[in-house]
């Protein structure tokens, strides 16, 4: 701090004086006794033979230069040093032409201006919006793009479409060097495959059933385009978010779709009362062919049993054909009688006194019958 006569700082005294005296033009007080501004010129020639003292060999010394020279050099080589984070990929050049791909971590490169060194972020996940702006979620407040989200079908319909692309850095070196613009150039690549997916598919398709098959088709055929490229890009993710009729006709395809919904509704009932009539008719005509198979086993056993029969008496008559007639004739008597109403009087009872003129048998045997 500079002391004035005074003794005191700034023109001492007190006084409420500045610090260039208590006064001059435009200032109050008057009087031009202060102290005057620094010499600048003084200060940088006390300043430059302070460092000519500094320098080995005296002001102007060769060895001095040499030095600095020497240590300037070694500021620049130690400035080639740079680190590599976790989630960056580094990219090498020589004279601005690609030399190799480094690892995360500390590493070394030649210094600028004959070596630069990149290091993009390979991680980071980015997100590109078809058809709309805004925070997504699928929700219509969202600002539109109807020159995006409005595509052709491959059944002559048109359908709007919301889709988001999310891709990161494969290869840092391509993806540097061979495109200008990633983002412009990822957007209409997708857009592209997009439409050419969308105008292969059914409106009904890809509204309902196709949408997760519309999202593989695309991401694999857009990864397909920038491989293609030589982009350095990985296509992580496609997602449909909305997929709607245009807006001007939407009415008319909510009524298609609710005539659709009991159309579908028709048919299944139709399919369970199917359900429950033809399990019950095939289980009755499993009965009726069972009971067949066993009426015709019944009737094959029985016509086996009655040849069987035939030929045992047969082969009887042949031994004993005399007994054998006489046995088979009253045996068949025996059958026709047993259901006859008739009464047979034997001729040697006719004129005996042990036979009535009328004696009513066919009561009396009625009769009998119903007693017992």
């Amino acid at each position: 701090m500079a002391w004035n006569k005074q003794g005191g700082p700034w023109g001492g005294g007190g006084g409420g004086q500045g610090p260039w005296g208590s006064g001059g033009p435009g200032r109050p007080g008057g009087g031009g006794g202060g102290m005057q501004p620094p010499d600048l010129e003084e200060t940088l020639r006390r300043a430059q033979e302070k460092v000519k003292r500094l320098l080995p060999g005296g002001p102007g010394g060769a060895k001095g230069i040499v030095l600095i020279l020497i240590a300037v050099f070694a500021i620049w080589l130690g400035s080639g040093f740079y680190r590599v984070q976790p989630e960056q990929q580094g990219v090498e050049l020589l004279f601005g032409q690609y030399v190799q791909q480094t690892q995360p971590g500390l590493n070394y490169w030649m210094p600028s201006p004959i070596g630069t060194v990149y290091t993009p972020n390979v991680t980071r996940v980015n997100t590109i919006q078809i058809g709309y702006r805004g925070e997504g979620g699928g929700s219509r407040a969202n600002r539109d793009v109807p020159t995006e989200s409005l595509m052709l079908t491959g059944d002559q319909n048109v359908v709007d479409i919301d889709f988001d692309i999310q891709w990161q850095i494969k290869d840092a070196a391509n993806f540097l060097f061979n495109i200008r613009d990633p983002e412009g150039t990822v957007k209409i690549a997708a857009e592209s495959a997009l439409r050419e997916v969308v105008g292969q598919a059914s409106l009904e398709t890809v509204l309902t059933t196709g949408r997760q098959k519309v999202e593989s088709d695309t991401q694999a055929l857009l990864q397909k385009i920038l491989d293609d490229y030589g982009a350095g890009i990985l296509i992580t993710q496609t997602k449909l978010q909305v997929a709607d009729p245009p807006q001007e006709v939407i009415d008319a395809f909510n009524d298609v779709q609710r005539a659709k919904q009991d159309q579908e509704r028709a048919v299944n009932e139709a399919n369970a009362y199917k359900n429950d009539i033809l399990p019950r008719a095939k289980g009755e005509a499993e009965k009726r062919v069972a009971a067949a198979k066993a009426y015709k086993e019944q009737v094959i056993k029985e016509a086996e049993g009655e040849a069987a029969r035939f030929l045992s008496v047969y082969e009887t008559y042949q031994t004993a054909k005399d007994v054998t007639t006489r046995r088979l004739f009253l045996e068949r008597m025996q059958e026709v009688l047993r259901r006859s109403n008739k009464i047979i009087i034997d001729k040697g009872a006719e004129g005996g006194q042990g036979v009535v003129p009328y004696l009513p048998l066919n009561e009396l045997q009625k009769k009998s019958g119903g007693s017992q």
